[in-house]
């Protein structure tokens, strides 16, 4: 059924995915709330930016990566000048990838919870005296746990599904970069068809599974809102 590379696929696209998504939280909290709360002229094109992965094909995006991160390119040569291990071929180097391209799908749903907040609520706890933080922490986060939920399961599912991405910063080495996406091209490739049905059919149901708990989340929160 599956062999000790697969279950070691398993274990690192989870890690993978988990890993990447609690930066994509820390990374695109402040983002997001940025984004609705600006009026700067930069806004559009970082906007545009962020989503850029979402039209940019896979194999585009980690080949300017790859070379980004390699030692001679201006993120590798940072990291080579501090010491650093090389990101290039790592799991470090598929986490930088997955953020970079898993970012809309965490920064979106988040900006739109963030837009949905009542401005005057916010208005009020400030002629309360309530600061900054006191009102995202009090108002604007507990506000935001349905785009929190709908950012953290597409952030993780996206990351579990990549492949153009993480095979051409990460290469197949299994044990090491080798994810659940490129183990089944790699039984597709060796004819191994059987094994390749294991992993795409837990990958379907997974996949399914996560966009089920977004749709079931966001329809019950439509629920308790409304009046």
């Amino acid at each position: 059924m599956l062999s000790a590379d697969d279950l070691s696929a398993f274990v690192l696209t989870f890690q993978l995915a988990g890993v990447s998504t609690l930066i994509l939280l820390l990374l695109g909290t402040p983002l997001a709330w940025w984004l609705t709360q600006t009026r700067s002229r930069w806004r559009s094109p970082i906007e545009a930016l962020i989503a850029l992965p979402l039209v940019l094909p896979p194999t585009v995006l980690g080949f300017y990566l790859l070379l980004s991160i390699s030692p001679s390119g201006p993120i590798g040569s940072l990291v080579q000048a501090l010491g650093l291990p090389s990101l290039a071929f790592s799991f470090w180097g598929l986490v930088l990838g997955s953020v970079i391209y898993s970012l809309p799908f965490v920064v979106q749903p988040l900006q739109t919870a963030f837009s949905s907040i009542n401005r005057q609520l916010l208005e009020v706890s400030a002629t309360l005296g309530a600061k900054s933080l006191d009102r995202f922490l009090s108002i604007v986060l507990p506000m935001s746990k349905i785009g929190y939920v709908t950012a953290i399961v597409l952030g993780f599912a996206h990351t579990m599904g990549e492949f153009g991405v993480v095979l051409m910063i990460g290469g197949n080495i299994p044990g090491s970069t080798q994810v659940l996406s490129i183990a089944i091209y790699e039984h597709v490739e060796s004819l191994e068809y059987g094994q390749a049905h294991w992993l795409s059919g837990i990958l379907l149901v997974l996949s399914f599974a996560v966009l089920l708990v977004v749709y079931t989340t966001n329809r019950r929160g439509f629920k308790v809102s409304a009046p």
